[in-house]
């Protein structure tokens, strides 16, 4: 198993760009498009945190675990 990024299904549901998604969140652009692209292989509590609070959505809304 492992956890599979929601992002792109989020910010494409909201019409979000990933630089947009990163200013709302303070976050570098290219921490949200990794987590957009579902290429992260760490996620940093802080970053989930900032994702969440600027999306208005749970750590559960962002992550879900499949099987590989």
């Amino acid at each position: 198993m492992r956890a599979r990024s929601k992002l792109k299904e989020i910010l494409d549901e909201r019409e979000l760009s990933i630089r947009k998604c990163a200013e709302m969140a303070d976050l570098k652009v290219e921490t949200v498009r990794r987590m957009y692209n579902d290429t992260t292989m760490q996620y940093q509590r802080d970053t989930l945190g900032a994702l969440c609070k600027a999306l208005e959505c749970e750590i559960s809304d962002l992550l879900e675990l499949i099987e590989e």
